[in-house]
């Protein structure tokens, strides 16, 4: 959520911002500053009758001391509406204040000055690209028919329990899922990230909280009965971990990684963009989450991100880095960096991460500050990235190494899986 200071006192700043991100409702903006505008004038009237409760008040109990009664009880009597009037007050300034707060969080994050224009993904900016395509000839199988042919992932199995899009993994494949998910946690715990195991289902005040809600309410899975969400990333309960926590300035910078299932609708899609793992409405994935100072958030994400580089090198995947133009940004993200791995077999980019820096979007709602050095309470800049989410880097790893033996492991990978092939 933006800060309102900020908004009142960067008007045009704000607009040209929101520009960038495509954002249309810019008369959004003006309407925000006229209640707040309302809301000061209200707030400074209220105060105002209030101090002349208080003036009153002393002035009747100082008569009285002094056997004025007759005096007493005339300022009494002219001071006998002024309960009504500061009740009036607080109920009109309450309604302006729920206003308020209703239409400044349908205002995106701004984006940061080096996020470039455009709308759509096409108009990203590829950072860099790293790693050699392979050359897989005319017997390349995609990983939807690999998945079939070795028997380590079942979709109608999963369609017959649950639905489209929950995948049921079996033998090697089950394995190469924990595999995955043990090497990830193992790396991101040698780059100083805490791993935390965290609850999978969020009540609406975490999910308002890093900006799932209002934004996001349809691509989330809603338990209705308990107003609970299954989360859409480890990022929702990982960051509300410190909801209300006023931390250390020496903290920083607070990391943690998990690893959860996470849950999306992604419903209306269809075509070989989605077969197979491309697309899944259970995936697993760890997160890396950060909590920062403000000063360190942008050499943070760039640290992040070669982390996570890191990760795909080692796993000897072709991959790029976009970063992501203002209009194909998400509503809470500041400046996101995309990772995507080439897959050699339906000869395309799979996006497997985001990285993104939120900056006080996300703290101004978290409400997650620290004491500077001044001594004065300051949000917090948070930061997250998928390190990494499994599906797409499955499928990748299955088209990418497929041999006439099998499907080749990265050997970083074998230690966990204890095979070479899947064969």
């Amino acid at each position: 959520m933006l800060q309102l200071n900020y908004i009142r006192e960067n008007r045009d700043t704000v607009i040209e911002r929101l520009a960038v991100k495509n954002f249309k409702d810019v008369a959004l903006v003006d309407e925000i500053i006229s209640l707040d505008e309302q809301r000061r004038q209200i707030q400074s009237e209220s105060d105002a009758i209030a101090a002349e409760a208080n003036s009153s008040a002393k002035q009747i109990g100082d008569l009285m001391r002094q056997g004025k009664k007759e005096e007493a009880e005339s300022i009494k009597a002219k001071s006998s509406g002024y309960k009504e009037q500061i009740k009036e007050f607080t109920e009109r300034l309450s309604q302006v204040e729920q206003e308020l707060n209703n239409k400044i969080v349908q205002l995106p994050n701004l984006p940061h000055s080096s996020v470039p224009v455009g709308i759509t993904p096409e108009e990203n900016e590829v950072v860099l690209t790293h790693g050699d395509i392979p050359d897989l000839g005319d017997t390349k199988l995609p990983h939807w028919e690999l998945l079939t042919k070795y028997d380590i992932v079942d979709l109608e199995l999963g369609v017959k329990v649950t639905g489209a899009g929950f995948p049921v993994y079996k033998g090697k494949g089950a394995r190469l899922q924990r595999a995955l998910i043990n090497y990830f946690l193992d790396q991101a715990g040698a780059a100083g990230y805490t791993e935390v195991e965290v609850p999978v289902l969020v009540n609406e005040a975490s999910a308002f909280a890093t900006g799932q809600l209002p934004d996001k309410e349809g691509q989330m899975y809603h338990v209705t009965n308990d107003d609970f969400y299954l989360i859409p990333t480890a990022e929702v309960p990982v960051t509300n971990l410190y909801r209300d926590v006023i931390v250390k300035e020496e903290q920083f910078p607070i990391r943690h990684c998990a690893y959860t299932p996470c849950f999306r609708r992604e419903a209306g899609s269809y075509g070989a963009h989605v077969r197979g793992l491309n697309r899944l409405h259970q995936f697993d994935k760890v997160e890396a989450v950060q909590i920062v100072h403000p000063e360190k958030s942008y050499e943070v994400i760039e640290e992040m991100s070669n982390y996570i580089q890191g990760l795909l090198q080692k796993l000897e995947l072709p991959y790029r880095v976009l970063r992501l133009c203002g209009g194909d940004m998400s509503f809470t993200a500041a400046l996101t960096y995309d990772m995507e791995v080439y897959s050699a077999a339906q000869e395309r980019w799979l996006e497997v991460s985001s990285v993104s820096n939120f900056e006080t979007y996300q703290s101004n709602r978290l409400k997650v500050r620290f004491k500077n050095e001044d001594g004065k309470m300051q949000l917090a800049h948070t930061l997250n990235g998928s390190a990494l989410a499994l599906p797409r880097i499955v499928a990748s790893i299955l088209e990418n190494n497929q041999t006439d033996k099998g499907i080749k492991i990265p050997a970083v990978l074998v230690p966990y899986t204890g095979f070479e092939y899947i064969d």
